[in-house]
């Protein structure tokens, strides 16, 4: 049986006990169903992990007995900085989920021209607490040991106006040059468009502040298709998926 892994903001350290905070104690306790005893592992972001067992159960809070440290490496040589188009609902899920799992180093959810969706203020601020916690679980369920940050929603052009270092790409399927003609980077801004695409003056807006267009193919592909997609495989070219 696959030993669970969870996420804590607790400080960790061997031979220490902590207390679980309730969603992560209804998880253990009353979706994983774990016994006193039960084996888990914890993991705080700040690299490694811990092994632990289920210490005691007070008031619904799991105690954790954490027991040794495990230096355990996970994250890929290769820092990827995803710049994606907010597209509706499950799908911008499921893209940060996907590209989390695929090692993605920071994501920026981007408003563009043809972004239908409309969020400010409160309503922002708890979609991307949403995508936090999808990028938390995924690193749970991968074997990650550092959280990738969800970085506040912003305009595209904001975006383009900050220091980006590394090589800078935009996914466009109207161009020719690929992957293959780039020089090797260890640091990489993927721009990916939303549901539609980016626009004539959005590609022209990129290629302003340097931004480098290419394509992955013949084929013109979905938002969260072609987010994968160009992770995957700036991963298997640079980065550790072999």
């Amino acid at each position: 049986m696959r030993i669970p892994r969870i996420y804590t903001a607790n400080n960790l350290e061997p031979n220490c006990k902590i207390i679980l905070n309730i969603p992560a104690s209804k998880h253990i306790l009353h979706v994983l169903r774990l016994k006193l005893g039960s084996s888990l592992i914890l993991f705080n972001g700040a690299g490694g992990e811990y092994n632990a067992e289920l210490y005691a159960i007070d008031k619904q809070k799991a105690i954790i007995q954490v027991q040794e440290f495990v230096n355990k490496q996970s994250e890929s040589p290769l820092k990827i900085h995803l710049a994606q188009g907010i597209s509706r609902g499950e799908k911008m899920d499921y893209t940060i989920q996907k590209a989390v799992e695929l090692g993605v180093h920071k994501i920026t959810p981007l408003f563009t021209e043809r972004c239908n969706i409309k969020l400010s203020g409160e309503r922002l601020q708890k979609r991307i607490s949403h995508w936090q916690a999808i990028a938390i679980s995924a690193c749970e369920q991968s074997g990650r040991t550092y959280i990738p940050k969800i970085e506040y929603a912003k305009d595209l052009a904001t975006w383009l106006n900050q220091d980006h270092s590394g090589l800078c790409l935009t996914l466009y399927h109207k161009v020719t040059q690929s992957i293959a003609n780039l020089k090797p980077s260890s640091a990489i801004n993927i721009l990916i468009g939303p549901e539609g695409g980016l626009s004539d003056y959005e590609i022209n807006l990129t290629t302003q502040h340097n931004f480098t267009p290419i394509h992955f193919g013949p084929r013109i592909l979905r938002t969260e298709t072609a987010a994968l997609a160009a992770i995957s495989i700036l991963q298997g070219r640079w980065g550790d998926l072999l």
